[in-house]
This record gives structure tokens, C-alpha cells and sequence, in this order.
């Protein structure tokens, strides 16, 4: 009798543990689910918005907006938050891409997509691909299979590394997250970048015009195999054959240098910060003693194994990659980029970037172009990012510094036009600036902790309004060699500042 019982009671127990287990999943499902609809809903109340005078920029940002946020991947996907950042069938994403979208990201609200993506990319940092990382990763948390077979075979464009180093310092500035440029991943990444990576893909400075052009490639191999001639790769341009070196390359070592140099300085590495500064400072002087034309007046971009020098794609990432100071040369590059006809992806890149060096009027115009319905392949991803980048740190001038907990506008568009961000999460805090036109600007610290704000008009003006009383201003230089004026002040959280010029 007490067998029969036991065995009923274990055969009872049986029966109710797949129903227990139901229950079990079901509320944590429910739960999870509840959590799914808080974060919707707080991300509702606070996502960032747009609001302008001029309804076809209005309209662009609201496209854009629209249209990154189609990109988001599903957090529960194998490779964890994410968003696509590369040809949208692959349901991937890759370094060039993920870390020119990165800042366009975080203004939507994807900083949990931006960490981990690029701490994707910093792990699989490997010795057996020559200190190269996977050029793309989709969803599935594995190289995407149109780039890679194995750690012999696959594509990659060495601008890659220098790029990512790059993009954890914006992405610390814009946000304040130390863990960008402290996190062990991050300093094994740039130490095996500036050092061994240099070396086995031979990018010390003294070689750039002497290096084969696939160093770690068999002197013989099959030319079709599309991995083998691809694996390292001296440039983002990449229909040039017999390819040594690029400016578009010289450029990303520079700007790696510099933005290391700037991480270790944040880090109180004084030392090995003057060190990679120093470093930076041959790949620029290189660049400006060997690669400019004379008697074109602008920059050769490419040299190939012929030992000649030629001028083709590549120039945008001079500029994206700060190495230009003498604003005519610029004006060089900028006259013509806008004259080329450029692909989507080489567009995206303009709003920003012309902005920023002084030609608003171009900026202005290719906001509209790449929003526009008629543009072929305006559902690349990098489109609307760009956008979004275009308008709010470009037109908007809003820049963080993470260093002084500041944060600066400057009107850069056309009179009589008026513009408002809110609910922009920046240097971990919400604000709302909200320009009107050229002589006037609102800031809304909507965060929790004070914030300083530098305010800066175009022109020289020795007197900037600070709700009306007068203060001192500042003449700055910008970096397209115009000057504008700024002063600044404190916004406590809650308060409400105006600062106008007469």
C-alpha cells in the first residue's frame, strides 16, 4: 500500500511539473512583457522630437527618424541589442557603418544597440586575422558569411580599427559612459591596434609608399578569390585594383593616434598620451608633404603599385577624420565632393561634415536630396542616420563635451528660421534647445543635474544676453576659419535659459 501511494504521489508530482513550469514561463513572460510596455511607453514620453519653421526639414528628420528606428533589431536576437548598419538583407552590421551611425543612434535612444555593438567588434579582435577584427556581424552573432569564410579568408578594410577607436571616443563624449574608454575589451583593442596591427599590415608611417599592398596575403593565390585579394584592404574605396595606399587610410591611423592620445589624457596617462599625439602628428605631416598636388591644388587619394599617385574617391573621410587644417584645402575637398556624383553612402556623410566646415547652404541641400522619395537607395541605412546627424549636431550645433560637462549650440542655418530639439539625451542628462534663427537661443535642462552651456552665435559680438542682462562674450575661432561668439553659463535641472545677441 505505501508503494502504490508513493508511486501515485510521484506520478501526480510528474503530471503537475510540466503544468508548474507553464506557469512558471507564463509569468515570466507576462512580467517581461509588462517591462517591454513601461520601456515603450517612457521611451514615448521622452523620445527625442523635432520641430522647425521649415516644414521640408521638419519632414526630413520625421523620415529619418522614422526610418532608423525601422532599423532596431530584436534585443532578444542571439547577438543582443542591435540595429542593422549594412545592406538591410544581411540583417547585420559593420564596423564603417555601425560607427558612422553610432552618434545618429544614440540621439534615438540606442545606446544599449551602441555598446553592444562595438564591444562585439573590440572581443573579437584576434591574433590569427593579423589583429583584425570581423568586418560585419549579423544577428545571429557570427561573421556575416558575405564577408568572411575563415580567419585566412575573409574581407576587410584596414581603415577598420582606427575607425572603432574613434568611434568609443564620440561616443564617450556624447555620452559621458567611461566605460567606452576604460573598459579592459577597449585598451586591449587600441594597444593591439596602434602597435601590433600597425605592424603586421605595415602602416608604420616611414612605409606607407613602400608596403606591398596585401602583406599578409600569399605572393601566389587565386585572383578570384574574392576573400583572399580583399583580406586587408588599403582604403574604404574599394573597386581600385593594384591598391598600395590611400589618404582615406592615412587619415584613420591619424585620427586612432589622436583620439587614443585624447583617451589616455582623459585617463591621467600623460606620458603615452604625448606619446600617440607625436605619432599622429607624422601621419599628418606625411600626408601634407607627400599627397598633396601642387599643380592641381588638391589631394592625390590614391598610389598604387606603380608607384603613382591618382585622384579618385576617399576624400570625405579627410575630412571625417579631422587631419585637414588649413581651411582653403578644405574648401578644395568640399568644391568637389558637392560637384561629384557620389553614392548614397558618401552623401550620407555631407550634412554633417559641410555643416560643420562652414557650407550650410550644401548641407541644407543634401538633407532634402536624401530624404527625398525620388533618391535611389535612400533606405540604406546610413541615410537616415546621417540625417539625424546632420540636424542636430550640423544645423543644430549641438556639441558635448564631456571633459567640462558642457554643452555648446550654434545656430548654423538660414535667417528667419527657427528649430527645437526636445527631449535630447545627451552627457546622460535631457535637454530642449530650441534656436530662433540667428539671434536667438533656449536651453531647457530637463535632466536631473546641472549642466554648463556655451552658447555661441555666428559672428563677433562683445556683448551676448543672458535673459536679458549682458555678458561678456568670447570670440572663438570655428574650425572652417570663420569666428563666432560664446559665453558661458550654468543651467540648473528644471531651469529655462535664453541667451540672444542684438
Amino acid at each position: 500500500m505505501e508503494k502504490l501511494f508513493n508511486h501515485s504521489l510521484e506520478l501526480l508530482i510528474l503530471i503537475h511539473i510540466p503544468v508548474i513550469q507553464y506557469f512558471i514561463i507564463m509569468k515570466k513572460y507576462f512580467l517581461s512583457l509588462l517591462g517591454i510596455c513601461f520601456y515603450l511607453f517612457t521611451i514615448g514620453q521622452t523620445m527625442v522630437s523635432f520641430q522647425s519653421s521649415d516644414s521640408a526639414l521638419e519632414n526630413a528628420f520625421n523620415w529619418a527618424k522614422k526610418t532608423a528606428l525601422k532599423y532596431k533589431g530584436d534585443s532578444l536576437d542571439p547577438v543582443g541589442p542591435w540595429y542593422e548598419a549594412a545592406l538591410p538583407s544581411r540583417y547585420a552590421f559593420c564596423i564603417r557603418d555601425v560607427s558612422h551611425q553610432c552618434i545618429g543612434a544614440e540621439i534615438l535612444g540606442m545606446n544599449r544597440e551602441n555598446k553592444n555593438m562595438l564591444s562585439k567588434f573590440l572581443a573579437n579582435i584576434s591574433k590569427s586575422r593579423n589583429w583584425c577584427s570581423f568586418w560585419e556581424i549579423n544577428k545571429w552573432n557570427k561573421p556575416a558569411l558575405a564577408d568572411y569564410k575563415n580567419d585566412r579568408e575573409f574581407w576587410y578594410n584596414l581603415n577598420a580599427n582606427f575607425e572603432l577607436i574613434y568611434a568609443c571616443r564620440r561616443l564617450y563624449e556624447w555620452t559621458g559612459d567611461k566605460t567606452y574608454i576604460t573598459d579592459p575589451l577597449f585598451i586591449n583593442f587600441c594597444e593591439r591596434s596602434l602597435n601590433e596591427y600597425v605592424k603586421d599590415w605595415v602602416l608604420d608611417v616611414d612605409s606607407l609608399l613602400t608596403r606591398p599592398s596585401l602583406p599578409n596575403t600569399p605572393l601566389s593565390f587565386d585572383k578570384n578569390d574574392m576573400f583572399l585579394k580583399s583580406r586587408g584592404l588599403p582604403s574604404y574605396v574599394e573597386n581600385v585594383p593594384d591598391l598600395k595606399m590611400s589618404a582615406d587610410l592615412i587619415a584613420a591611423i591619424y585620427e586612432g593616434f589622436v583620439s587614443y592620445s585624447y583617451i589616455l589624457r582623459e585617463n591621467d596617462n600623460i606620458t603615452q598620451s604625448n606619446y600617440y599625439a607625436q605619432k599622429a602628428g607624422q601621419y599628418q605631416k606625411h600626408l601634407e608633404s607627400k599627397w598633396w598636388n601642387i599643380a592641381n591644388q588638391h589631394y592625390n587619394t590614391l598610389y598604387k603599385n606603380n608607384g603613382a599617385f591618382d585622384n579618385g574617391d576617399g576624400s570625405v573621410f579627410l575630412l571625417w577624420f579631422n587631419i585637414i587644417n588649413d581651411p582653403s584645402r578644405k574648401n578644395t575637398i568640399i568644391h568637389d565632393l558637392i560637384s561629384a556624383d557620389l553614392n548614397v553612402e558618401t552623401m550620407s556623410y555631407l550634412p554633417y561634415l559641410l555643416y560643420l566646415n562652414g557650407s550650410g547652404e550644401q548641407a541644407y541641400r543634401y538633407i532634402l536630396h536624401l530624404s527625398d522619395p525620388a533618391t535611389k537607395r535612400r533606405e540604406y541605412p546610413e541615410v537616415s542616420f546621417g540625417v539625424i546627424e546632420g540636424i542636430i549636431q550640423g544645423l543644430m550645433g549641438i556639441e558635448p563635451d564631456v571633459h567640462s560637462n558642457t554643452i555648446s549650440t550654434l545656430f548654423r542655418g538660414k535667417d528667419e528660421v527657427e528649430l527645437k530639439v526636445d527631449n535630447l539625451f545627451v552627457l546622460n542628462s535631457f535637454i530642449s534647445v530650441q534656436h530662433y534663427s540667428t539671434h536667438k537661443t533656449l536651453v531647457t535642462n530637463k535632466g536631473d543635474k546641472s549642466i554648463n552651456w556655451k552658447a555661441g552665435f555666428a559672428g563677433k559680438y562683445s556683448t551676448i544676453y543672458v535673459d536679458g542682462k549682458p555678458v561678456n562674450a568670447s570670440l572663438v575661432n570655428n574650425i572652417d576659419g570663420s569666428i563666432f561668439s560664446v559665453v558661458n553659463v550654468m543651467v540648473q535641472s528644471g531651469q529655462q535659459l535664453e541667451a540672444s545677441v542684438k
